[in-house]
């Protein structure tokens, strides 16, 4: 089973307590999954698919990616634009803010050589994850190719998996991300939704309203995420009780870390409860701890 993980991943800055010095770590929505499946799945091979640039940051990303066991040939390089950064500041009472730097991402040429555009990277592997951040950064005729590209992938056997992680602020308007979105969730074989973002995004007012529009487009096995009531399926009906988090420090990856332990256990043939299970404790172990991707003996 080879798994490619598709989109943009940052430079993290974690402020101290002063201001005057921080952390430098590495993440973004779908390289967190990528990390927690690889770790919850070793035996699956997981790859990162983006493009970086020719610095040092580049460089020691993708050493980071490789010490995860993430395998890293289908990285594209610029030789004019660098990753992506955002800060993390954190207020007296514990609460996180970000700012970003990321309109010149090199991830916003990923897939593009001039005026066109090649997806062979992607075309051997037998799952693509992504997210709305992944189709959000590419300007929409990369896009629109894009889609079309999975469309005939998927037609040949591949399974596409879609996060509508939603950033109003990498759309032009609502109505652009709601019509890609809405296209995703028409391609998508595994959706892992959450409510919130499918609330703002689409207005629906309950989770039944979230889950019959997606059953509508096509969406027939996923979870859709409900934060601490845990995971509602979207494949087969579950029963079961969600326990929430006994420690709540950090939720910054919570919704990545339940898709890497989603995607884990499906794709080495657990059952759907054995994945919403898997899911949510991965999620509720990440939580407990500050960082978007955790100390490996924090996960595991």
């Amino acid at each position: 089973m080879r798994v490619a993980c598709v989109g943009e991943a940052m430079v993290e800055l974690a402020l101290d307590a002063s201001g005057k010095a921080a952390r430098i770590g590495f993440a973004g929505d779908t390289l967190n999954t990528a990390v927690y499946l690889k770790r919850a799945a070793p035996a699956l091979e997981v790859s990162y698919v983006t493009r970086l640039g020719r610095d040092a940051f580049s460089q020691r990303m993708v050493a980071f990616m490789a010490a995860e066991g993430l395998e890293t040939s289908g990285i594209e390089y610029s030789e004019t634009r660098s990753p992506g950064l955002y800060a993390i500041t954190t207020d007296a009472a514990g609460e996180r803010s970000f700012s970003y730097w990321r309109d010149s991402s090199a991830a916003r040429e990923m897939f593009q050589t001039g005026k066109s555009v090649d997806f062979e990277v992607l075309a051997g592997v037998d799952v693509i994850y992504l997210s709305a951040i992944s189709v959000a950064i590419l300007p929409g005729w990369v896009r629109s190719e894009f889609c079309n590209w999975l469309a005939g992938w998927r037609r040949e056997g591949g399974q596409v998996a879609f996060d509508s992680n939603y950033r109003p602020a990498l759309w032009t308007d609502r109505a652009e991300a709601r019509a890609a979105i809405g296209r995703m969730w028409e391609l998508a074989d595994i959706a892992l939704p959450s409510l919130d973002d499918e609330q703002a995004v689409f207005g629906d007012n309950s989770v039944d309203e979230v889950v019959t529009r997606l059953h509508a487009a096509g969406v027939r096995q996923g979870a859709l995420k409900c934060g601490a009531g845990g995971p509602v399926s979207l494949g087969e009906p579950v029963d079961l009780a969600f326990a929430p988090a006994a420690k709540v420090v950090d939720t910054t990856a919570a919704g990545d870390s339940f898709n890497g332990g989603y995607l884990a256990a499906l794709l080495t043939g657990g059952s759907q409860a054995e994945a919403l299970q898997a899911g949510h404790d991965l999620a509720c172990q990440v939580v407990a701890e500050t960082g978007a991707i955790v100390p490996r003996g924090g996960s595991e």
